[in-house]
Protein backbone atom coordinates (compact mmCIF):
# COMPACT_ATOMS: atom_id res chain seq x y z
CA UNK A 1 0.00 0.00 0.00
CA UNK A 2 3.02 2.50 0.90
CA UNK A 3 4.13 1.66 -2.44
CA UNK A 4 1.35 2.27 -4.37
CA UNK A 5 0.74 5.32 -2.64
CA UNK A 6 4.40 6.92 -2.95
CA UNK A 7 3.73 5.97 -7.21
CA UNK A 8 0.35 7.63 -6.86
CA UNK A 9 2.09 10.63 -5.24
CA UNK A 10 4.78 10.86 -7.76
CA UNK A 11 2.42 10.52 -10.68
CA UNK A 12 0.03 13.27 -9.17
CA UNK A 13 3.23 15.32 -9.04
CA UNK A 14 4.31 15.36 -12.11
CA UNK A 15 0.82 15.93 -13.64
CA UNK A 16 1.29 19.34 -11.73
CA UNK A 17 4.39 19.80 -12.47
CA UNK A 18 3.22 19.31 -16.49
CA UNK A 19 -0.01 21.91 -16.14
CA UNK A 20 2.02 24.55 -14.27
CA UNK A 21 4.34 24.46 -17.16
CA UNK A 22 1.61 24.32 -19.56
CA UNK A 23 -0.07 27.47 -18.08
CA UNK A 24 3.49 29.40 -17.81
CA UNK A 25 3.78 28.91 -21.41
CA UNK A 26 0.34 30.23 -22.33
CA UNK A 27 1.01 33.06 -20.44
CA UNK A 28 4.67 33.62 -20.96
CA UNK A 29 4.24 33.20 -24.89
CA UNK A 30 2.47 35.61 -26.06
CA UNK A 31 4.78 38.27 -24.12
CA UNK A 32 7.84 36.71 -25.80
CA UNK A 33 6.30 36.11 -29.74
CA UNK A 34 5.79 40.47 -29.36
CA UNK A 35 9.35 41.03 -27.63
CA UNK A 36 10.66 38.82 -30.81
CA UNK A 37 8.49 40.85 -33.11
CA UNK A 38 9.44 43.94 -32.16
CA UNK A 39 13.26 43.39 -32.25
CA UNK A 40 12.69 42.26 -35.94
CA UNK A 41 13.04 44.29 -39.27
CA UNK A 42 9.57 45.07 -40.80
CA UNK A 43 10.69 42.76 -43.87
CA UNK A 44 11.13 39.91 -42.01
CA UNK A 45 7.77 40.52 -39.51
CA UNK A 46 5.72 40.38 -43.09
CA UNK A 47 7.13 37.39 -45.16
CA UNK A 48 5.86 34.37 -46.58
CA UNK A 49 8.30 32.32 -44.64
CA UNK A 50 7.84 32.38 -40.93
CA UNK A 51 10.67 33.93 -38.47
CA UNK A 52 10.58 32.41 -34.98
CA UNK A 53 14.09 33.78 -34.29
CA UNK A 54 14.47 37.17 -35.60
CA UNK A 55 17.40 36.70 -38.08
CA UNK A 56 18.27 40.16 -38.12
CA UNK A 57 17.83 42.04 -34.79
CA UNK A 58 16.95 45.81 -34.79
CA UNK A 59 15.72 48.60 -32.01
CA UNK A 60 14.91 50.83 -34.71
CA UNK A 61 11.06 50.19 -33.91
CA UNK A 62 11.22 51.40 -30.28
CA UNK A 63 13.51 54.51 -31.65
CA UNK A 64 10.98 55.09 -33.91
CA UNK A 65 8.16 54.90 -31.99
CA UNK A 66 9.68 56.99 -28.93
CA UNK A 67 10.76 59.95 -31.43
CA UNK A 68 8.45 59.70 -34.60
CA UNK A 69 5.11 59.58 -32.71
CA UNK A 70 3.13 60.91 -29.59
CA UNK A 71 3.45 57.37 -28.15
CA UNK A 72 5.54 59.14 -25.20
CA UNK A 73 2.91 61.94 -24.62
CA UNK A 74 0.19 58.77 -24.62
CA UNK A 75 1.89 56.95 -21.92
CA UNK A 76 2.17 59.99 -20.09
CA UNK A 77 -1.47 61.02 -20.28
CA UNK A 78 -2.13 57.02 -19.34
CA UNK A 79 0.06 57.75 -15.84
CA UNK A 80 -2.10 60.75 -15.17
CA UNK A 81 -4.91 59.37 -15.83
CA UNK A 82 -4.68 55.77 -14.28
CA UNK A 83 -3.15 57.62 -10.91
CA UNK A 84 -6.03 59.92 -10.65
CA UNK A 85 -8.03 57.38 -11.00
CA UNK A 86 -6.57 55.54 -8.34
CA UNK A 87 -6.85 58.95 -5.78
CA UNK A 88 -10.56 59.35 -6.53
CA UNK A 89 -11.62 55.68 -5.58
CA UNK A 90 -8.96 55.62 -2.85
CA UNK A 91 -10.35 58.68 -1.20
CA UNK A 92 -14.24 58.16 -2.02
CA UNK A 93 -14.36 54.62 -2.19
CA UNK A 94 -11.99 53.86 1.29
CA UNK A 95 -15.17 56.10 3.31
CA UNK A 96 -17.86 53.72 1.53
CA UNK A 97 -16.18 50.74 1.97
CA UNK A 98 -15.87 51.17 5.63
CA UNK A 99 -19.55 52.59 5.61
CA UNK A 100 -21.08 49.30 4.09
CA UNK A 101 -18.83 47.56 6.62
CA UNK A 102 -19.41 49.04 9.92
CA UNK A 103 -22.94 50.71 9.29
CA UNK A 104 -26.48 49.13 8.97
CA UNK A 105 -28.80 51.71 7.54
CA UNK A 106 -31.87 51.44 5.55
CA UNK A 107 -30.93 50.96 1.95
CA UNK A 108 -28.02 49.04 2.45
CA UNK A 109 -28.40 46.40 0.84
CA UNK A 110 -30.29 47.63 -2.08
CA UNK A 111 -27.33 50.15 -2.70
CA UNK A 112 -24.52 47.22 -2.60
CA UNK A 113 -27.02 45.44 -4.99
CA UNK A 114 -27.21 48.78 -6.90
CA UNK A 115 -23.19 48.68 -7.26
CA UNK A 116 -23.00 45.44 -8.72
CA UNK A 117 -25.97 45.77 -11.26
CA UNK A 118 -23.33 48.62 -12.78
CA UNK A 119 -20.62 46.35 -13.06
CA UNK A 120 -23.21 43.51 -14.67
CA UNK A 121 -24.31 46.60 -17.09
CA UNK A 122 -22.01 46.30 -20.48
CA UNK A 123 -19.65 49.44 -20.77
CA UNK A 124 -20.70 50.18 -24.30
CA UNK A 125 -24.43 51.42 -22.43
CA UNK A 126 -22.33 53.87 -20.72
CA UNK A 127 -20.77 55.52 -23.20
CA UNK A 128 -23.64 58.09 -24.28
CA UNK A 129 -25.01 59.46 -21.09
CA UNK A 130 -21.26 59.43 -20.11
CA UNK A 131 -20.58 61.62 -23.21
CA UNK A 132 -23.48 63.94 -22.77
CA UNK A 133 -22.45 64.44 -19.26
CA UNK A 134 -18.50 65.04 -20.46
CA UNK A 135 -20.03 67.65 -22.68
CA UNK A 136 -21.98 69.27 -20.14
CA UNK A 137 -19.68 69.62 -17.57
CA UNK A 138 -17.13 70.67 -20.05
CA UNK A 139 -14.86 67.35 -19.21
CA UNK A 140 -14.71 66.05 -22.79
CA UNK A 141 -11.45 65.36 -23.97
CA UNK A 142 -9.69 65.96 -21.29
CA UNK A 143 -7.71 63.70 -18.79
CA UNK A 144 -9.25 64.19 -15.87
CA UNK A 145 -12.54 63.85 -17.71
CA UNK A 146 -11.51 60.58 -18.43
CA UNK A 147 -10.36 59.37 -15.15
CA UNK A 148 -14.07 60.46 -13.57
CA UNK A 149 -15.39 58.36 -16.04
CA UNK A 150 -13.33 55.40 -15.68
CA UNK A 151 -14.19 55.85 -11.95
CA UNK A 152 -17.95 55.67 -12.72
CA UNK A 153 -17.25 51.65 -13.28
CA UNK A 154 -14.50 50.71 -11.29
CA UNK A 155 -15.75 52.18 -7.93
CA UNK A 156 -17.91 49.63 -7.64
CA UNK A 157 -15.67 47.18 -8.28
CA UNK A 158 -13.26 49.34 -5.44
CA UNK A 159 -15.98 49.23 -3.02
CA UNK A 160 -17.27 45.55 -3.22
CA UNK A 161 -13.04 44.23 -2.97
CA UNK A 162 -12.36 46.76 -0.09
CA UNK A 163 -15.79 45.89 1.94
CA UNK A 164 -14.58 42.46 2.29
CA UNK A 165 -10.89 43.05 3.61
CA UNK A 166 -12.78 45.22 6.37
CA UNK A 167 -14.70 43.10 7.12
CA UNK A 168 -12.09 40.58 7.79
CA UNK A 169 -10.78 43.26 10.47
CA UNK A 170 -11.34 42.23 14.09
CA UNK A 171 -13.81 44.58 15.15
CA UNK A 172 -12.37 44.30 18.70
CA UNK A 173 -9.45 46.30 18.62
CA UNK A 174 -11.38 49.50 16.62
CA UNK A 175 -14.03 49.07 19.81
CA UNK A 176 -11.34 49.50 22.04
CA UNK A 177 -9.85 52.45 20.30
CA UNK A 178 -13.15 54.25 20.30
CA UNK A 179 -13.02 53.45 24.24
CA UNK A 180 -9.49 55.08 24.36
CA UNK A 181 -11.11 58.33 22.79
CA UNK A 182 -10.18 57.88 19.04
CA UNK A 183 -13.51 58.72 16.80
CA UNK A 184 -14.56 56.50 14.38
CA UNK A 185 -12.51 58.36 11.55
CA UNK A 186 -9.46 58.17 13.60
CA UNK A 187 -10.51 54.37 13.94
CA UNK A 188 -10.51 53.76 10.63
CA UNK A 189 -7.24 54.87 9.94
CA UNK A 190 -5.21 54.07 12.86
CA UNK A 191 -6.67 50.80 13.26
CA UNK A 192 -8.91 49.10 10.30
CA UNK A 193 -6.44 50.34 7.34
CA UNK A 194 -3.27 49.67 8.99
CA UNK A 195 -4.90 46.05 9.43
CA UNK A 196 -6.19 46.01 6.19
CA UNK A 197 -3.37 47.48 3.85
CA UNK A 198 -2.85 44.50 2.24
CA UNK A 199 -5.80 43.62 0.58
CA UNK A 200 -6.43 47.92 0.08
CA UNK A 201 -3.07 47.84 -2.06
CA UNK A 202 -4.61 44.56 -3.86
CA UNK A 203 -7.23 46.56 -4.63
CA UNK A 204 -5.62 49.65 -5.76
CA UNK A 205 -3.66 47.46 -8.31
CA UNK A 206 -6.30 46.05 -9.92
CA UNK A 207 -8.21 49.24 -10.42
CA UNK A 208 -5.18 50.58 -11.37
CA UNK A 209 -4.14 47.90 -14.04
CA UNK A 210 -8.57 48.17 -15.41
CA UNK A 211 -7.52 51.76 -15.59
CA UNK A 212 -3.87 51.60 -17.64
CA UNK A 213 -5.61 49.16 -20.23
CA UNK A 214 -8.89 50.20 -21.09
CA UNK A 215 -9.69 51.40 -24.66
CA UNK A 216 -13.17 51.96 -25.16
CA UNK A 217 -13.80 54.83 -23.19
CA UNK A 218 -10.66 56.39 -23.92
CA UNK A 219 -11.34 55.91 -27.71
CA UNK A 220 -14.74 57.78 -27.17
CA UNK A 221 -14.21 60.39 -24.98
CA UNK A 222 -11.14 61.77 -25.97
CA UNK A 223 -10.41 63.47 -29.87
CA UNK A 224 -6.82 64.70 -28.89
CA UNK A 225 -3.35 63.20 -28.61
CA UNK A 226 -3.18 66.02 -25.63
CA UNK A 227 -6.06 63.52 -23.47
CA UNK A 228 -5.62 59.74 -25.96
CA UNK A 229 -3.90 57.31 -23.88
CA UNK A 230 -1.95 54.18 -24.86
CA UNK A 231 -4.45 52.22 -26.08
CA UNK A 232 -6.08 54.12 -28.58
CA UNK A 233 -2.67 55.69 -29.66
CA UNK A 234 -1.19 52.11 -30.54
CA UNK A 235 -5.22 51.33 -32.27
CA UNK A 236 -4.82 54.80 -34.46
CA UNK A 237 -1.55 54.08 -35.61
CA UNK A 238 -3.23 50.85 -38.03
CA UNK A 239 -4.11 52.66 -41.33
CA UNK A 240 -6.34 51.71 -44.38
CA UNK A 241 -2.91 50.57 -46.21
CA UNK A 242 -0.57 49.99 -43.74
CA UNK A 243 0.01 47.97 -40.39
CA UNK A 244 3.28 48.50 -38.85
CA UNK A 245 3.87 45.46 -37.19
CA UNK A 246 7.10 46.42 -35.97
CA UNK A 247 5.74 49.66 -33.92
CA UNK A 248 2.60 48.25 -32.51
CA UNK A 249 4.63 45.11 -30.66
CA UNK A 250 7.13 47.69 -29.39
CA UNK A 251 3.92 49.62 -28.09
CA UNK A 252 2.72 46.56 -26.72
CA UNK A 253 6.20 45.90 -24.97
CA UNK A 254 6.64 49.53 -23.33
CA UNK A 255 3.20 49.36 -22.81
CA UNK A 256 3.54 46.71 -20.07
CA UNK A 257 6.52 47.35 -18.05
CA UNK A 258 4.95 49.81 -15.89
CA UNK A 259 2.64 46.71 -14.88
CA UNK A 260 5.75 44.51 -14.37
CA UNK A 261 7.29 47.32 -12.41
CA UNK A 262 4.23 47.75 -10.11
CA UNK A 263 4.02 43.74 -9.99
CA UNK A 264 7.36 43.79 -8.40
CA UNK A 265 7.50 46.10 -5.98
CA UNK A 266 3.96 45.39 -4.08
CA UNK A 267 3.66 41.24 -5.39
CA UNK A 268 4.24 39.96 -1.97
CA UNK A 269 2.16 42.52 -0.45
CA UNK A 270 -0.98 41.96 -3.39
CA UNK A 271 -0.35 38.29 -2.54
CA UNK A 272 -1.14 38.92 0.90
CA UNK A 273 -4.10 40.81 0.26
CA UNK A 274 -5.54 38.58 -2.33
CA UNK A 275 -5.09 35.90 0.23
CA UNK A 276 -6.08 37.84 3.20
CA UNK A 277 -9.17 35.62 5.08
CA UNK A 278 -9.24 32.62 2.96
CA UNK A 279 -7.87 30.50 6.04
CA UNK A 280 -9.48 31.25 8.99
CA UNK A 281 -8.05 31.31 12.60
Amino acid sequence: MAVARSRSKLVWDGLSYVVLILLAFICIAPIAWTFLTSIKVESDIVTRTMHYIPPRVTFDNYVKLWNQSSYPILVINSLIVTSVTVLICLLTGTIAAYAFSRFSFKGRTQLMLGYLVVRMFPAVLMIIPLFIVMREVGLLDSTFGLAVAYTSFLLPLFVWMLKGFFDAAPRELESAARIDGSTRLGAMFRVVIPIARNGLLATCVFVAIAAWNEFLFALMLTTSQGSRTWPVGLQLMVGEFQLPWGMLAAGGMISILPVIVLFAFVQRAMVAGITAGAVKG
